[in-house]
């Protein structure tokens, strides 16, 4: 193991205080995250309990991907990479006026385009779906997406006010947002009359609801971000050249960032075009069962509570202040603070990824087995749980890389990184569904994540004056180090309490052990960011 002072690179990154005070919405962010990804669990249990996993939660998986998915890449992805800088830019140089003046011009132009995408969207999916019989296997995915896709103007629009909040630092509101869509959501599925429908009146009603929280998402936001002074300026004439060169800008951004989503998008839709019929065993040109895109989808969801509550929370805060320190040309503070989000998103990631993997079966029958989803749909979830939970240090250091090329407005090497690593997930996909089914769909994309992560990774070398992996081998090792104690912890806590404790009970004793040996292991090893990352909660 290497010493202690091969992580310092020098004054630039060992401040008095090594994690800085822009670093304040850290803990409100993440709290809010953790909320809504605890809402969201609660969501997708009461799913799964009513429909199963079977072709029709299938298609509505596949439906809720789609509109989600562009909110990803233009709303909360490639356009605020893109526009953030620019606002933050305008901020800092002419005030707020002129930033309110780009933000309006921003808001109207994503509102023209993504208007058109949706009307020609829906002619699509309607006529197509008008074309197949009722009882076809397609026409319930192209109805559900015909309900579902105009949520993808309403949440794209809303990610731009999002992206103001944070130009302003103000992180809550924007965090507070998708707690809005889960609790009408679960309103909905506990409605009395909710239960004499039908099967197929109850998913669309969730489709419905789906739109109807997308709307509360846009107004209420923006109407607490008036509250703030903002207001709309238009002058299209002033910012059209700069909106034009914003637009240009996410074409490369929606690759870099398109990648992850896409594969999980990409894996869906092997897993829905693949699976056998219900009660129909695999084959060759069918080798996978149904149910494996729902699968895949409550097995992204579990991943994404780390990812969310920690790699999201820890993006959404530091994007801002790479952008201020790139405007700036402080090249020092930018590699004192990535170094810093790379550090915290080591001694979380680790463990949390491999802890995952570890209570994947117990907290998979705890969370969904019950009512129409039964014990064999609950250990197909857990594979996917499984295979997701290996690639979370990943997920999380992809959001932190991303991020620091995007400040520095180089766009184009995620883009290139990103499209070597989508080949790389398909041959994976071509490579491990057939001997390991939907598992090595899942595998697969985690896969092609570390590998973008480490690519990029070593392309800093060259990029980012003063980086190098062996900054991040210390702490690296002591990660892993712990993170091998607490999975022993995970093991025996759950061989221990076998049969004579329920799966909630086990899962959480599973998860208190492994965090109690975890902490130990860290001041005993000295992996001092464990405990500067409590503080910084704390200090909040």
């Amino acid at each position: 193991m290497e010493s202690n002072e091969a992580e310092r690179p020098g004054p630039a990154v060992a401040p008095a205080d090594r994690y800085p005070g822009a670093f304040r919405g850290f803990g409100r962010v993440s709290l809010l995250t953790f909320a809504s990804r605890v809402l969201g669990l609660v969501r997708d249990a009461m799913m799964a309990s009513r429909f199963g996993n079977g072709a029709l939660l299938d298609a509505f998986s596949v439906a809720f991907r789609i509109p989600n998915l562009a909110r990803r890449l233009f709303g909360e992805g490639a356009l605020t990479a893109a526009f953030l800088p620019a606002l933050v830019s305008e901020l800092e140089r002419a005030g707020r006026e002129s930033a309110w003046r780009l933000a309006t011009s921003v808001f109207f132009a994503l509102a023209v385009a993504l208007s058109a995408v949706v009307l020609v969207g829906e002619v699509l999916l309607l006529g197509g779906g008008a074309l197949l019989p009722e009882d076809h296997s397609a026409r319930a995915l192209t109805d559900l997406t015909a309900v579902m896709f105009p949520y993808l103007l309403l949440i794209c629009l809303a990610a731009q006010i999002s992206a103001v909040f944070h130009a302003l630092g103000r992180f809550g509101w924007p965090a507070f947002s998708p707690i809005v869509l889960n609790a009408i959501w679960i309103g909905v599925l506990i409605l009395p009359a909710f239960d004499d429908w039908t099967p197929q009146r109850q998913i669309f009603a969730v489709a419905w609801t789906v739109l109807a929280a997308g709307l509360v998402q846009l107004l209420w936001p923006l109407w607490v971000l008036t509250q703030h002074g903002f207001r709309f300026v238009w002058d299209w004439q002033r910012d059209r050249d700069t909106v034009r060169a914003l637009t240009w800008s996410m074409l490369p951004i929606v690759v870099g960032l398109s990648v992850t989503q896409l594969n999980t998008l990409i894996d869906s839709l092997i897993a829905w075009g693949f699976s056998a019929d219900e009660g129909v065993a695999v084959t060759a040109a069918r080798p996978l069962e149904s149910g494996t895109a729902s699968a895949l989808y409550l097995g992204q969801r579990m991943y994404q509570f780390p990812l969310g509550v920690f790699g999201v929370a820890l993006g959404t805060v530091l994007f801002p202040l790479f952008t201020r320190h790139a405007e700036a040309r402080r090249d020092d503070l930018l590699l004192r603070d990535f170094i810093s989000g790379m550090k915290l998103v080591t001694i979380v990631g680790l463990p949390a990824g491999v802890g995952l993997a570890i209570v994947s079966l117990p907290l998979s029958e705890a969370l969904f087995q019950r009512g129409a989803f039964d014990e064999f749909d609950a250990r197909q979830t857990a594979e996917m749980i499984t295979a997701y939970g290996l690639g979370v240090w990943a997920f999380c250091t992809l959001l932190i890389v991303n991020r620091l090329f995007f400040a520095r407005r180089d766009s184009r090497t995620p883009m290139r990184i990103g499209l070597i690593t989508m080949g790389l997930n398909l041959l994976f996909n071509l490579a491990l569904i057939w001997p390991l089914g939907g598992f090595g769909l899942a595998l697969a994309t985690s896969l092609a994540c570390y590998a973008q992560v480490l690519i990029s990774l070593y392309h800093l070398r060259h990029s980012l004056a003063g980086w190098r992996l062996s900054l991040m081998t210390g702490t690296v090792l002591r990660s892993i180090v712990a993170t091998m104690l607490m999975a022993a912890a995970c093991y025996a806590a759950l061989a221990l309490l076998e049969g004579r404790a329920g799966r909630t009970v086990r899962v959480t004793a599973a998860v208190f052990a492994g965090a109690g040996v975890y902490l130990a292991a860290a001041a005993v090893l000295g992996l001092r960011e464990v405990f500067d990352l409590l503080r910084l909660r704390r200090r909040e």
